[in-house]
């Protein structure tokens, strides 16, 4: 029936936009990336309030965008499929549904090897434009790609594993979201309140049935409360703006002091509390009861439970930093899926009350020990803070030390050696006690090397925590990661890569960037690929959150956005982002790209990876150099 409608639908568009001109235009280029090597760009050039369709939408949706290469001569290969931007998706008002689009313009992309000499390639593009309230009827028209006036590769292709790479993300953004949740619930705050609302709504409920529908009422109540603040956090400060202020000296600055003020709340200095007039209105609500009682219900248990749960929503939105986008509401989704769990299965199934614990002095020395780990993950936004800003406060080593005394204080409380306001008294240490206390020393050991100006290892199990190892207190060979000879500025890498004609590792980086130290520490370290680096490429590091220092004034430039914002750049950090941006279409870091000293590109681009994936890529790279 669906599909009928939406045929009427089309069939009715069409009639009435029968006269009109065709909203679209298509222009063709080509991009060279070796003798043999091509790539194809289709680019869409779409009237104002008109969209074009992406090349995959749902079934019963529009005609998706579709390109037919002519391959009836044989004469080459479509490497991977066609390619596009990320454009935009929404709920359709013609199609009611989701559906992925591109407005004002689109570009496609095909990657080609040719199997004989050939100077044009035939293509036919199929494709449906549509406004808010009507359609374009599927159109056909042929394009053109001429060979011969291929242009030099100045940007790498779409990467078709973007999206799964974002997605990635967003699950462990989910996943941290779902662990913190399930600690959470474990705290003086949380544990105690279960009974509490078993014991609600076994009296609220007339039978079994009831009880359990209720219970998942509240449970979905609590989830609904936390994703709307995650949403909320992404209304406020934009998709993308938390992800530009994680690199900000001010921003970690602030989430140092918010997390230090969360560590000694957990320590016992202080309560953390929401105005006790909130809870007491929320309270009055719930007592009217239905459905409504019950959502009032599970916005109490929010703010009466805030100060042990208000620590863990904090670092949740700030560990999305990372990601931007709808990052928050992931996290969000994940920590109150693992409140609502338990409060839902304990209310629906009463009996199962008898196997829970009792609450007890063990709470709070949860509570504690997250609070020494708050503490530790504080200085960790100081040091990305100290990096950016180049202050030279925290260099490796120290760092490292502060961490040792930080767990060496939670070592010294697991075995009772010193105690904190709220703790019961202790007459024997528990085995759970006693095993954890002994895994927290035997961290002390792992990283206490780490103070020392030549350490035996590189502390792989924190590569990317503490600052880079040639930030350090010690005299060092080079500025460069792992010693390595390196370039800060493109052209100076350039002019060495063209005297000594070797090809280019660009490495888009940042000092705040856990993932390119993770890289540096563990793949760039190991032997085979430290020796490819300092004997065959020239490493030029590109630090793209280099904020701190300006350009010269006659560097400093205006740069037009694609949202057709301008923004003035005025750092080196500006400079580079926006480089990266322009030539490649990526914003993320770490970010490779092999080129020759004639700047083309040589193979992909690689992102952060395992240490064969990138020595094979490197070796890739050199081949292509080498056969030019």
């Amino acid at each position: 029936m669906k599909k009928i409608i939406t045929i009427l639908i089309l069939i009715i568009s069409f009639t009435t936009v029968a006269q009109i001109e065709d909203p679209i235009e298509w222009n063709t280029s080509v991009e060279k990336i070796s003798d043999t090597e091509y790539i194809l760009i289709a680019t869409a050039t779409i009237e104002k309030s008109w969209h074009l369709y992406s090349q995959n939408v749902p079934e019963n949706g529009p005609i998706p965008t579709t390109f037919y290469f002519d391959e009836t001569k044989n004469s080459f290969a479509k490497i991977g499929k066609t390619v596009e931007e990320e454009g935009h998706t929404v709920d359709d008002k013609v199609f009611e549904m989701k559906i992925k689009f591109f407005e004002n313009t689109a570009v496609f992309k095909q990657k080609i090897k040719l199997k004989s000499e050939q100077k044009t390639i035939l293509a036919t593009v199929e494709f449906m434009v549509c406004d808010d309230t009507q359609c374009m009827a599927p159109t056909e028209v042929d394009l053109e790609f001429n060979l011969d006036n291929a242009k030099k590769a100045s940007e790498i292709i779409f990467k078709s594993t973007e999206n799964k790479e974002e997605n990635n993300g967003l699950w462990m953004i989910f996943i941290l979201g779902l662990g913190a949740g399930f600690i959470a619930i474990f705290t003086p705050c949380v544990f105690p309140l279960i009974p509490m609302t078993v014991s609600f709504f076994t009296k609220q409920s007339k039978n079994k049935t009831a009880g359990i529908k209720n219970a998942i009422i509240y449970g979905l109540s609590i989830i609904i409360i936390y994703v709307v603040l995650g949403t909320a956090v992404v209304a406020i400060f934009g998709a993308s703006a938390i992800n530009e202020f994680s690199t900000g000296v001010a921003f970690n600055l602030i989430l140092f002091f918010i997390l230090l003020i969360f560590a000694f709340s957990f320590l016992g200095a202080f309560e953390i509390m929401l105005p006790s007039s909130w809870a007491n209105k929320i309270d009055s609500k719930a007592d009217k009861g239905g459905y409504v009682g019950i959502f009032f219900m599970a916005l109490a248990l929010a703010i009466v439970s805030f100060s042990c749960t208000g620590p863990f929503v904090g670092n949740i939105i700030v560990l999305s930093a990372s990601e931007g986008g709808l990052a928050p509401v992931i996290g969000m989704l994940g920590f109150s899926l693992a409140i609502a769990l338990p409060f839902t299965l304990f209310a629906a199934f009463p009996g199962w009350l008898n196997s829970l614990p009792k609450s007890g002095g063990w709470l709070n020395t949860i509570k504690v020990v997250l609070g020494f780990l708050e503490l530790a993950l504080a200085f960790k936004f100081l040091s990305n803070a100290d990096l950016v800003a180049h202050w030279d406060l925290l260099k490796r080593e120290v760092f490292i030390g502060i961490w040792i005394v930080i767990f060496i204080g939670l070592t010294l409380y697991l075995f009772a050696k010193i105690k904190f306001p709220h703790d019961s008294p202790i007459k024997k240490l528990s085995f759970s006690r006693i095993s954890f206390g002994v895994l927290v020393f035997s961290f002390v050991i792992y990283i206490a090397p780490g103070v020392l100006k030549n350490p035996t290892w590189n502390l792989g199990l924190l590569s990317g925590f503490p600052p880079p190892q040639f930030y350090s207190i010690y005299e060092q060979e080079s500025d460069c990661p792992l010693g390595l000879d390196c370039y800060k500025y493109f052209d100076e890498g350039l002019a060495k890569a063209k005297e000594v004609n070797k090809p280019i590792l660009l490495d888009f980086t940042g000092w705040a960037c856990v993932n390119c130290r993770k890289m540096e520490e563990n793949v760039w370290s190991e032997p085979d690929i430290y020796q490819t680096l300092k004997n065959d490429y020239i490493l030029i590091s590109l630090y793209v959150d280099d904020n701190e220092k300006e350009l010269p004034i006659e560097q400093q430039f205006d740069f037009l956005k694609p949202n057709g914002k301008i923004k003035k750049i005025k750092t080196v950090g500006d400079k580079w982002s926006t480089f990266q941006v322009i030539n490649f279409k990526n914003a993320s870091q770490p970010y490779y790209v092999l080129l020759s000293p004639d700047l083309e590109i040589l193979n992909n681009a690689q992102q952060y990876t395992d240490r064969d994936t990138y020595y094979n890529w490197l070796k890739e790279g050199l081949d292509s150099f080498n056969q030019k």
